[in-house]
């Protein structure tokens, strides 16, 4: 066909010479927040197959659905007995403003759930406002402090995340403040970034060293979690699990970030949704389901994710991105500062900028005023307690009175591609794909 005058170009469309042109300004490559821009394989491509005649449904009205869920239940003394399966994931204070941090905090305690204190060590309020707190042991050790870990209540030692797996934390110099750089012993306004890997062990052996020497550390009491970003899942896990972890998280492709650079955005690891099935597949071949829990995260954006997960063989679920837009992230608020900002509400991916107009993600005083902790911490405990309800929807929906006895054979596939990630039946036929089904060899 010939090209008219007007026709743009599939290779080399709008986003790719803009992209090209930034780079050509900027002498290095581009760094943005939130996550992956890329349409993928997800949990919406599935759906459950509730009650009729084969089952029957129970009635919300009158008859329970438990969401309880008890993590660290392998090697721990004091597991983590939660009331909704549903936790917040790590988001360190520096990435966060200290009002959202609070804010999820009150919000997390009031629903019976966790947070996490993510990269930079615990400030004082994470104790103080979460009842049940998770301690990150990064690469970086930065406020890493055996004090705070023996306060915490479970600890993550995190190998990798979703948003950029195979690399180490970002957080750029504007928004390192006084306070953060005391913290992390960094000099003040200076971009951090964190090593890639953890400087006394590199492999799975080592791993097993440092489990062991935290568990020794705290008693045998605390739950050990390995958080692992989604790429060679199968045999990650795997590791992990030999290593001795309690839970093992998984953080697909869809896991969010305050900063990251984008290529590592969309073009690294796999999606949950595919991260999910191999882990699970992973206990299953090491005889390990139940006995080490299984925490997934990336891209968790409602309680009917956290369902489908649960079908599909999780224990409990993560949300970060999710929790600090139920906070205000990309409300419809201050517009000025998103057109300052080059960009509009629902569409601001510039956490790492520090200028969240909506004080979320920023250091600044008078930007964090924007975002009352008392008023923030009720809409995150509303959408927990709304994820919640939808949660217990669906397994009611489908004839269980307990979230976790939801299973695989309660959904089926809408995609071919989620048919063969999952090895769910395509709606519509009762028995998985195959490749040569689907002319393969």
């Amino acid at each position: 066909m010939p090209i008219d005058d007007a026709t743009p170009s599939h290779v080399w469309d709008p986003a790719a010479i803009h992209d090209i042109q930034e780079k050509a300004r900027l002498g290095r490559y581009r760094i943005r927040a939130f996550s992956t821009a890329r349409r993928l394989p997800s949990l919406e491509d599935l759906t459950f197959l509730p009650a009729g005649l084969t089952r029957v449904a129970l009635e919300g009205y009158r008859e329970t659905c438990s969401t309880k869920v008890t993590l660290g239940t392998r090697f721990a003394s004091k597991p983590l007995e939660l009331e909704t399966p549903i936790t917040i994931s790590g988001m360190s204070y520096g990435a966060l403003s200290r009002n959202a941090k609070e804010a999820l905090g009150l919000a997390a305690t009031r629903v019976g759930t966790s947070t996490c204190t993510g990269d930079g060590g615990m400030h004082p309020t994470d104790r103080e406002y979460s009842k049940t707190l998770v301690y990150q042991c990064l690469p970086s050790r930065y406020g890493f402090n055996p004090h705070d870990l023996k306060r915490a209540d479970a600890i993550e030692i995190v190998v990798g995340q979703g948003a950029k797996p195979g690399t180490g934390g970002l957080l750029l110099g504007q928004k390192v403040s006084p306070e953060i750089a005391a913290m992390r012993d960094l000099p003040n306004g200076v971009d951090q970034r964190s090593p890639c890997r953890h400087p006394d062990w590199m492999g799975p052996e080592d791993l097993a060293i440092k489990i062991e020497e935290l568990r020794e550390a705290t008693n045998w009491e605390k739950p050990i979690y390995v958080k692992l970003g989604a790429a060679r899942v199968y045999e990650d896990v795997k590791l992990a699990a030999k290593a001795g972890a309690d839970c093992v998280m998984v953080d697909g492709m869809e896991g969010g970030t305050a900063a990251s650079p984008d290529v590592l955005l969309d073009h690294t690891g796999v999606p949950t949704l595919a991260a999910i099935c191999e882990a699970v597949r992973a206990l299953e071949d090491l005889d390990l389901v139940g006995e080490v829990q299984l925490i997934v995260a990336g891209g968790i954006k409602s309680g009917v994710d956290a369902a489908k997960a649960i079908a599909l063989g999780a224990d409990a679920v993560a949300i970060g991105t999710a929790a600090i837009i139920a906070l205000n992230c990309n409300a419809p608020l201050y517009l000025d500062d998103y057109i300052a900002l080059g960009t509009m509400a629902g569409a601001c991916h510039h956490c790492h900028t520090g200028r969240c107009p909506v004080g979320v993600a920023t250091q600044d005083p008078e930007l964090m005023a924007r975002l009352p902790v008392e008023e923030a911490a009720e809409r995150a405990e509303n959408f927990l307690r709304a994820m919640t309800l939808e949660l217990q929807m669906m397994a009611r929906a489908c004839g269980k009175s307990y979230v976790k006895n939801l299973d695989r054979d309660d959904l089926r596939a809408l995609t071919l591609e989620s048919a063969l990630m999952t090895g769910l039946p395509l709606a519509g036929m009762r028995h998985p794909l195959t490749m040569a089904s689907v002319g393969g060899h």
